[in-house]
């Protein structure tokens, strides 16, 4: 497991100062590196991790390593107090992470990685590190066939996902994401039987994320009305899960009494569904490096921790500068808020009729004047942990210092999706 990285101890650092092109904190750290670069500023992590625990209200947060995707930010979050476990995305990276020392490892989504099901039954460490993601009888199955041989291997841990979505005029509506076909706690208590009689599986977790509350703004800039909207959506939305899953919990303990964790929430919703008596525990993991789609909330305000920087390359006139790359759309529905926006010098944007390209992307604006060939322009990704795959390494930055270069996934060799 690669070494912690520099505690600062930054909870309370306020954020930077926007000034002229070379004159924030992120260019005199970085003077002596060339863009393109990412960086993360640990004094605003470590104060965004430091919230997130705040509004956890005692609960523990097992972190959403998608939205992370470095090895060593992922040890330093989870050296502090009110974070444990990890939230992975493939089970490739899950037994990745086990092997380099991390426990306590819930993949969030089914798998159909037989070949990493026939290491993960075949040794005892991982099989104890790692918790699969069930919803379909025919997943188990897919385990089942993996094994070294009919009956024998490892016990596998599985949890099951309860579907959170909210669903209107009987249903003809849903709002929120397609993800499990678990809906009610009937559907539930069937698989969960289906578990404990399986030889070989042990039901361990129950999961429920809700994504149309933790990961959709309620206060979107310039639209009060639809922002209303959304609060009064998810307001229903939050009380008709909680007593559905409420219901789904006791419903799977009566089969498995033993159940160890009921994970559930978001980002944005860590301290309503902390609140939730039936839930154990609340995943978390944008909230550490806030990225440019969690501005939009009412109920906290986080500092940006993760941003890039590209080059200047071109003055093709007044009011307007070039710079390399900078096309990184986040996934999700294809427009303008999953673009990256440009976020220091203050003042630039991009051209309409252009917008942020695969290899240069002209930036408008009366700050454009104030920069030279060679300058760097910093942007704010979309999305969290999806901008470590255009990047090898982050720099991290105290203050005014590089205090340290650690590898993402990616410059470890993996690109787990």
């Amino acid at each position: 497991m690669p070494p912690h990285t520099v505690d600062t101890h930054g909870d309370t650092a306020p954020p930077p100062a926007l000034h002229p092109a070379g004159e924030t904190p992120f260019d005199r750290a970085t003077a002596h590196l060339d863009a393109p670069l990412a960086v993360v500023d640990l004094q605003a992590f470590d104060a965004n991790a430091a919230d997130l625990v705040r509004r956890s209200k005692g609960k523990p947060i097992r972190v959403a390593s998608k939205s992370v995707r470095c090895r060593a930010l992922l040890e330093r979050v989870l050296a502090r107090d009110g974070f444990t476990g990890i939230m992975s995305f493939t089970l490739a990276e899950s037994l990745w992470l086990a092997r380099s020392g991390f426990t306590d490892i819930l993949l969030a989504y089914p798998s159909v990685d037989r070949a990493g099901f026939a290491e993960l039954t075949g040794d005892a460490h991982l099989a104890g590190a790692v918790t699969v993601m069930v919803d379909d009888p025919a997943q188990l199955d897919l385990i089942d066939a993996a094994r070294p041989a009919v009956g024998a291997g490892e016990e596998v841990r599985v949890c099951l996902e309860l579907d959170t979505s909210y669903r209107l005029m009987g249903g003809k509506v849903r709002v929120g994401a397609r993800r499990s076909p678990l809906r009610t706690p009937d559907r539930l208590a069937a698989l969960a039987r289906a578990v404990v009689r399986r030889p070989g599986f042990r039901l361990v977790g129950l999961m429920a994320y809700e994504g149309h509350v933790a990961g959709v703004g309620d206060d979107v800039a310039g639209k009060p009305v639809f922002s209303r909207a959304i609060r009064m959506m998810q307001a229903a939305a939050r009380k008709e899960l909680a007593q559905r899953r409420w219901e789904a919990v006791r419903a799977v303990r009566a089969v498995a009494p033993r159940l160890e964790f009921v994970n559930g929430g978001g980002t944005g919703s860590v301290q309503h569904t902390a609140a939730e008596a039936a839930v154990t525990e609340v995943a978390a993991g944008s909230g550490l490096y806030v990225p440019r789609l969690f501005d939009n909330f009412r109920s906290f305000s986080g500092r940006p921790a993760a941003l890039f920087a590209q080059p200047v390359v071109r003055r093709p006139g007044p009011g307007v500068v070039t710079v390399l790359g900078g096309g990184y759309p986040a996934s999700g529905v294809a427009g303008p808020d999953r673009l990256p926006v440009p976020y220091l010098p203050a003042g630039l944007r991009y051209d309409p009729q252009e917008g942020p390209g695969e290899v240069q992307t002209p930036l408008l604006g009366p700050a454009a004047d104030g920069l030279r060939i060679g300058d760097k322009v910093w942007f704010r990704h979309a999305k969290a942990g999806e901008l470590c795959e255009r990047f090898d390494q982050l720099q991290l930055i105290d203050g005014e210092r590089v205090v340290g270069t650690v590898p993402t996934y990616r410059g470890e060799g993996h690109t787990f999706l």
